[in-house]
């Protein structure tokens, strides 16, 4: 614990030696030790290269969104939390692909993982979206994002009012209400103990060990095409004032990785001949397109397609124990318990006729 706690704090001291240069986002700690956790066949070993279509967008099947919000990361104050907004959205949008686009939208606490996963997931300086996979199934669980909201501070973080928050990992940093002004005679904010959550079954890279890169493209198409979006690493100063409106086609790139995105979908323009990946970022939706971008696939344009990983859920909550406003518990409701759902593979069925989209 003493050794991540000195690598934390050595970078926010790199971070800060030089305020010109973007620092890395994407940082490896020491407690993340399990970068690969599954025993399930991948779906690059067991479909057909032919049943994969050129188009695929999660974010319309069939007339329907298939992905959970937009996010920024940089409010209400920067915050270098990309690996966790990468990582969190893309499991929380296999939660939904799970659900067939059905109901309320999960959306998974960023802060929550925040709070306490800052030796193994990471922090405001940083972390990794395996360590943050790692981390929900060490863990257990992860809250639900009206638990607790993202402030976009951690622990070691001095930016903005960061200096003045609570972000110890405590009960009521993980899940609270707050019931009422307490100069009206409110108690302060109360814990919710049981509280809706989803979690990790297993995680992985896509490709991990593979040197040929049409075969890493070909791996990361089979699995976003049948179990959903994957969180990547890529370089991120030339998007930095990139515009979208166009696929992002420069070769003359780093391929570096110090930030972490998330793609949702591939595709392929007639007009230029291009195929190209539908990607989410974390720097909100007056960013690029709507908060997306496009970026040529097959040339590892910034890295993208050297670390792209995976996580599908364990189970998410689907009924919770009833709570009042002032976090307490509905004692009177009998039975009353808090209920998971089970994650079903959805390439499963992949043994049906494959899928189509309109």
């Amino acid at each position: 614990m003493k050794l991540i706690t000195v690598f934390a704090v050595s970078l926010v001291a790199s971070a800060t030696a030089d305020d010109a240069a973007r620092f890395n986002e994407l940082v490896v700690l020491e407690g993340h030790t399990v970068q690969n956790d599954y025993t399930s066949p991948l779906p690059h070993e067991y479909v057909a290269d032919e049943d994969v279509p050129q188009k695929w967008d999660w974010r319309n099947i069939l007339g329907k969104s298939h992905v959970t919000k937009a996010l920024n990361q940089h409010i209400p104050q920067y915050c270098g939390s990309c690996w966790a907004h990468a990582a969190l959205s893309a499991l929380a949008d296999r939660i939904k692909i799970a659900r067939d686009g059905e109901g309320d939208d999960i959306n998974l606490s960023i802060q929550h993982m925040l709070n306490c996963g800052q030796f193994v997931a990471g922090s405001c300086h940083g972390g990794s979206h395996t360590g943050a996979y790692e981390w929900i199934k060490m863990n257990g669980k992860i809250a639900f994002d009206t638990c607790n909201p993202y402030i976009a501070c951690s622990a070691e973080s001095t930016e903005g009012f960061c200096e003045h928050v609570d972000t110890t990992c405590t009960p009521v940093n993980i899940c609270r209400t707050c019931g009422g002004f307490m100069s009206n005679g409110a108690k302060e904010c109360t814990a919710i103990e049981d509280y809706p959550h989803a979690t990790v079954s297993e995680y992985g890279v896509v490709g991990q060990g593979e040197t040929d890169l049409m075969k890493i493209t070909n791996m990361i198409k089979k699995e976003v095409y049948t179990r959903g979006p994957v969180a990547c690493g890529i370089s991120a100063a030339p998007l930095q004032n990139f515009f979208g409106g166009e696929i992002f086609s420069d070769e003359n790139t780093p391929t570096n990785h110090n930030h972490v995105v998330s793609i949702v979908g591939f595709d392929h323009d007639d007009k230029t001949d291009k195929d190209y990946w539908i990607v989410r970022n974390s720097w909100g939706q007056y960013w690029a397109d709507g908060g997306f971008f496009k970026i040529e696939s097959g040339k590892n344009l910034l890295g993208i397609e050297a670390e792209c990983a995976w996580a599908t859920p364990g189970s998410f909550t689907v009924v919770n124990e009833s709570y009042s406003e002032d976090g307490t518990k509905h004692e009177g409701k009998e039975g009353m318990k808090t209920i998971q759902q089970q994650y079903i593979d959805p390439s499963v069925y992949l043994a049906q006729p494959p899928m189509a989209q309109e």
